[in-house]
């Protein structure tokens, strides 16, 4: 070996001990996270790479789970993808054209004026078809319908109401406007993310994918999007979601009434050990945490999947995976 071969050999080594030494520091913390009964398994990624991964039970995390609203951050990926083809004008435009068939026939004036934007942040200030009304609205015929038809409860662009119907009638949209279904544009538009896929996904009985709840995939797929976000829409040497689409998802327009924290179109925005968090959740402890890079720190992502039948909020278990999420961010 010449000397020019060991001058490269050894500013290297550092860059390639990074990942083992990160995966040995996030070992006791990784073990300990076991105590958390609901948790099937956590995945985690930084600096270019998955440096850790771990399963729990009879679980990998390569297992497939239902990652419930976690798959709104998704859905509002395909929005902005389909902005940039041109198939959408953007957040701004109404909906009530593209919607018009299934517009009730006596409309409320201010359903001329939701737009994409309104839904995928929760402002479109239709009565929530989430909580106790979800089950009411799934059994009906029309999901879209009723929907749309659903009494506004206050003027669009107001306070965040939180309800799986907005981003259902985005998936909706995207349907209409491109004549594909939702399935098959995030093949399509999401398959340069490498390790991405979608297992299974719930549709209506129209036939329309039921955006933001009912999607499977693995852990490592969910990571796999999540460090997407953190290159700024970039993965596998591809721009796949616009950058720009990226910064404006993570701009806070509303804030939840459950936690206070901020909300975009599709995230949760937030501060995790001093610096900045973006995050998707789902029932029962589905979460896909993302930090931006920040004042030298490399960006970093956090994929964590769980019992998706078991509540995760009244209980405390998401505060338990918040905190396990900034144990594991201030390791890094």
């Amino acid at each position: 070996m010449n000397r020019r071969t060991l001058l490269l050999t050894a500013s290297l080594s550092p860059l390639l001990a990074a990942p083992a030494l990160a995966q040995a520091s996030l070992t006791p913390i990784l073990d300990d996270a076991a105590r958390l009964e609901n948790l099937r398994a956590i995945a985690v990624w930084s600096n270019g790479s998955e440096i850790a991964a771990r399963g729990y039970g009879r679980f990998t995390p390569d297992s497939p789970t239902n990652i419930k609203s976690a798959s709104k951050s998704i859905v509002s990926a395909l929005a902005g993808i389909a902005i940039q083809r041109g198939e959408l004008e953007g957040p701004g435009q109404p909906i009530a054209p593209i919607l018009r068939d299934d517009l009730p026939a006596d409309p409320d004036p201010r359903l001329a004026t939701v737009t994409l934007g309104n839904l995928l942040s929760m402002q479109a200030g239709l009565e929530r078809q989430s909580g106790a009304n979800y089950g009411a609205w799934v059994s009906s015929r029309n999901w879209v319908r009723a929907a749309l038809a659903a009494p506004f409860t206050q003027n669009p662009g107001g306070r965040m109401q939180y309800s799986t119907a907005s981003t259902h009638l985005v998936s909706a949209i995207l349907t209409r406007v491109t004549g594909r279904s939702t399935l098959d544009l995030a093949r399509d538009w999401l398959d340069p993310v490498p390790g991405f896929r979608i297992t299974d996904w719930e549709r209506d009985p129209q036939g329309i994918y039921l955006g933001g709840n009912q999607m499977a995939m693995s852990t490592r797929s969910l990571l796999a999007f999540g460090a997407m976000y953190a290159q700024g829409g970039r993965a596998g040497g591809q721009q796949v979601v616009p950058e720009a689409w990226v910064e404006e998802s993570w701009q806070s327009r509303t804030s939840s009434i459950f936690s206070g924290q901020g909300y975009g179109y599709g995230w949760f925005i937030g501060q995790a050990s001093g610096r900045p968090v973006r995050y998707g959740w789902g029932y029962g402890g589905q979460m896909i945490y993302v930090f931006p890079a920040s004042r030298g720190r490399p960006a970093a992502a956090i994929a964590m999947t769980s019992d998706p039948d078991q509540p995760s909020a009244r209980t405390g278990y998401r505060n338990d995976l918040h905190v396990l999420a900034d144990r594991i961010v201030q390791t890094l």
